[in-house]
């Protein structure tokens, strides 16, 4: 079907909604969730799991499933149908199940994929599909949001996102596609972090949140420090910043070297809106070695550097460095995102509010409005809106056009 608000082509039956998953979400609508069939969720992501999973052999699987339900053969037996004894020869090797239709429902009822056992139907040969191009999808989907177009992100990534969740929900999932529905949902989050208003950013919370708690659930590190990443930047935005600041210094703690500078950037703004001077000076200082030492990124850069430094030091107290600092040469934004462009705009408007500049804030503010609107970025426009208040009306009044004009592109959810 067309969305009928932006007319982007999305599958007919992920909703009843008329809008896209991105429109449908800036419309106010929540996504979707289904609830948990209560299957064994989590019996095989463990990695304890993998050696069994990996065996093939139903023998092993029933014992590791055994030893992790904690179910005895009786039980096991009993809701198969079987005889105790039946399964103890299973287990001992002395019986082997080679028919499909049976392997398919011992499959089901352990919470496992059917092609674990040997056993593929179109359904399941659909979904190993999905799972081979899955990182692909979430590749695409963090490109299109770097390129400023995090709306095009949401729509890419929630097939992926609500065949995986009903996977989970039905309990038929390995450590594969848990690991890809963490990074997705992740991912998602961060997304909806970008394109919903102010007063709906808990969602992006609540999706980064969900990552983190398949995370930990598979002691992935390098998947729990970017949901501790994501999570913690989202809680900061909705003004959790003790447990902001809790999540992101962990994060900053286990992070790969190569992906502690994203981890830097919300950590110091953290510590700048708690006050905490000292320790925004140092995470200032370890970001600034950090992007000296490495290629800029559309996220990780000396414009962005610039940008988190000049507001942590407004927020600080520090007005006069933050002064000179606005008013030093800008670093070349080429290839930097859209979002950090318009974020950009507004803290320099505020650094010059607090001078008394009303025209260079006026200026700045607008620029950040235009490019908010052109890349739906809501909350972006309601932070300008604050940065004018009681002193620019003209900004308020662009910035309340801005939103009806976005707002008037999305009829209400259905």
């Amino acid at each position: 079907m067309l969305c009928a608000a932006c007319e982007t082509v999305v599958d007919d039956g992920w909703n009843t909604s008329r809008l896209c998953p991105a429109c449908h979400v800036i419309s106010g609508a929540p996504l979707p969730s289904l609830a948990s069939t209560g299957s064994p969720l989590w019996l095989w992501t463990s990695p304890s799991a993998s050696p069994a999973l990996a065996s093939g052999n139903l023998a092993v699987i029933i014992k590791a499933y055994r030893h992790t339900a904690q179910v005895t053969q009786s039980a096991l037996a009993s809701a198969l149908g079987y005889d105790t004894t039946y399964i103890s020869m299973i287990e001992n090797g002395r019986r082997v199940i080679t028919d499909v239709p049976t392997l398919r429902r011992v499959a089901h009822h352990l919470g496992l994929p059917p092609h674990v056992l040997g056993v593929t139907d179109p359904a399941d040969a659909d979904f190993i599909s999905m799972i081979k191009f899955g990182e692909s999808t979430i590749r695409l989907a963090s490109v299109a949001r770097e390129s400023g177009h995090s709306a095009e992100a949401i729509n890419e990534l929630w097939p992926l996102v609500w065949r995986l969740e009903a996977r989970l929900a039905q309990g038929r999932a390995d450590r594969a596609a848990a690991q890809l529905l963490g990074q997705a949902r992740a991912m998602l989050g961060v997304a909806l972090g970008d394109v919903l208003p102010e007063e709906s950013l808990a969602a992006a919370a609540r999706w980064t949140g969900r990552a983190l708690l398949i995370a930990h659930r598979l002691d992935d590190v390098a998947l729990l420090a970017r949901a501790l990443r994501v999570h913690g930047n989202e809680l900061r935005k909705i003004g959790k910043k003790p447990a902001a600041a809790a999540r992101l210094q962990r994060a900053s703690d286990i992070a790969p070297a190569s992906e502690r500078g994203a981890v830097l950037i919300p950590l110091a703004r953290t510590l700048a809106e708690l006050g905490n001077a000292e320790h925004f000076d140092n995470a200032i200082i370890d970001l600034r070695r950090f992007v000296d030492s490495h290629h800029g990124t559309p996220l990780v850069n000396p414009f962005v550097l610039r940008e988190v430094h000049l507001r942590g030091l407004l927020a600080t107290g520090r007005l006069q460095e933050a002064t000179r600092l606005a008013e030093a040469d800008t670093p070349d934004a080429a290839g930097v995102a859209p979002q950090w462009q318009t974020i950009e705009r507004v803290t320099v408007a505020e650094v010059f509010r607090a001078t008394g500049d009303r025209a260079a804030a006026s200026q700045a503010l607008l620029q950040s409005i235009a490019t908010a609107e052109s890349t739906r970025l809501p909350h972006q426009i309601q932070r300008a809106m604050r940065a004018a208040r009681g002193a620019l009306p003209e900004i308020e009044e662009a910035g309340a056009a801005a939103l009806q004009r976005l707002y008037l592109t999305l009829p209400a959810a259905q």
